[in-house]
């Protein structure tokens, strides 16, 4: 596993245990302490979006995306490398058009921010710009050694 990787697994795991110990705690400080978190719910929500975000270029830097293996694995060899090689081409431009209108929002939000915690729109949306970037990054990469190795197929 490269150093990005571990990385960003580390911060997805980080942002992980967030997303499990805000609620925990706003459920035992309004039942044990009456007393309210404030902007619990907001600060949950940041998390959730950082989280699948986040995650989205480990999701594809180890296949695990929907491939649709069983249907490629009954193909021969040569139309499946050409559905492959489409794939990762389509997915590279997708994620890339992704990335550039989220690039766009955030130059257009730059002083929006959420209601009760204040928390810039941009950081939102950087979380969104990253992981589409990443992904469109790791789908080029994939150009040269592609995942779809139909090794994970239950046929």
């Amino acid at each position: 596993m490269h150093i990005a990787e571990r990385a960003l697994t580390a911060f997805v795991v980080v942002v992980m245990a967030g997303l499990v110990l805000v609620p925990t705690a706003q459920v035992i400080m309004r039942g044990v302490f009456v007393l309210p978190f404030i902007g619990a719910e907001e600060f949950t929500r940041f998390l959730l979006i950082c989280l699948i975000f986040c995650a989205y270029p480990l999701v594809v830097q180890n296949g695990e995306n929907i491939v649709m293996g069983e249907f490629k694995a009954m193909m021969p060899r040569l139309p499946r490398r050409i559905v492959n090689l489409t794939i990762s081409i389509l997915a590279i431009a997708a994620t890339g058009f992704i990335a550039y209108v989220t690039a766009t929002n955030i130059s257009r939000n730059l002083t929006n921010a959420t209601p009760t915690l204040g928390i810039p729109f941009w950081i939102f949306l950087g979380a969104t710009l990253f992981g589409f970037a990443g992904a469109a990054l790791v789908h080029l990469l994939h150009l040269r050694k592609p995942p779809q190795a139909d090794t994970n197929i239950a046929v």
